[in-house]
């Protein structure tokens, strides 16, 4: 129970199906799931949580010595996963949860079964040879500001991370969503996000992965997509009809249907 608690664990759907772990990005809780949780909850046995930090998770439980790295949160997901006892589960991480869930899978190879990786990237900063979409110049900036003046960050980025300017209420939605995390909190899950290299982490999956881009995503080009595909073996791309780095929450038709056909792949 202590467990559950400290990441507001949610479990839903059928309960005799393959459990499905869905994994928010930053700034975000498991509220950004409502979408697909429906196109789910007929077969799979659903598990939804909020990173410390995040959302209604135990605030009381951060550290930032824990969670100075992406190992701390990985180790929240495989207690997640032994306080529910799941076994071979599927893993749908968004954006930097993508890099999370290779991570967890990593301690605890039991645990996990499978990836779906939605906007994923293993390194957001350009590098000699691969293209992450941020010069270290930009990461320094955007996390100044984001010190400085975590609302006034969260109202500037949070339109451009989501893109579809057509449709402004997607982009306060994300902006709702960044300014309720903690700021402190969020200083130090952004720091660990945007300088994590997780890269050298792809070459050790070895199950099933789909890998599912935008057209168009401010955070996470297409090069990174290109980039995760090919470094994990037998690994398949989806190039959603979507822009922006959120297609769960913009394009949920095209976003469900690309998992769903996955799952039904699985054994």
């Amino acid at each position: 129970m202590e467990i559950r608690r400290r990441n507001n664990v949610t479990v839903t759907g059928n309960p005799q199906g393959r459990t499905v772990v869905l994994a928010h990005g930053f700034g975000c809780d498991q509220n950004m799931w409502r979408l697909t949780v429906p196109a789910l909850a007929r077969d799979y046995r659903i598990v939804l949580f909020d990173y410390v930090g995040s959302g209604r998770s135990d605030l009381s439980a951060f550290s930032e010595d824990r969670y100075g790295s992406l190992d701390g949160y990985a180790r929240d997901v495989v207690e997640i996963c032994e306080a529910l006892d799941v076994r071979e589960a599927v893993f749908v991480g968004h954006s930097v949860s993508a890099m999370i869930g290779v991570l967890a899978a990593a301690l605890a190879p039991d645990r996990i079964g499978a990836h779906v990786m939605v906007a994923p990237s293993p390194r957001y900063i350009d590098d000699e040879g691969y293209r992450g979409g941020f010069s270290p110049q930009d990461i320094e900036e955007l996390l100044a500001s984001l010190e400085s003046n975590y609302l006034g960050w969260s109202a500037a980025m949070a339109p451009v991370i989501m893109g579809n300017a057509e449709r402004p209420e997607l982009g306060d939605e994300l902006t709702t969503s960044f300014c309720a995390t903690d700021p402190d909190m969020a200083r130090v899950f952004a720091r660990t996000t945007f300088l994590s290299d997780s890269r050298d982490d792809l070459k050790g999956v070895r199950v099933p992965t789909l890998v599912l881009e935008c057209t168009q995503d401010a955070i996470a080009p297409r090069e990174v997509g290109a980039y995760v595909h090919q470094a994990i073996e037998g690994s398949e791309l989806v190039t959603l009809d979507a822009t922006g780095h959120c297609p769960h929450l913009s394009a949920p038709g095209v976003t469900n249907v690309a998992i769903t056909s996955f799952l039904r792949t699985l054994a």
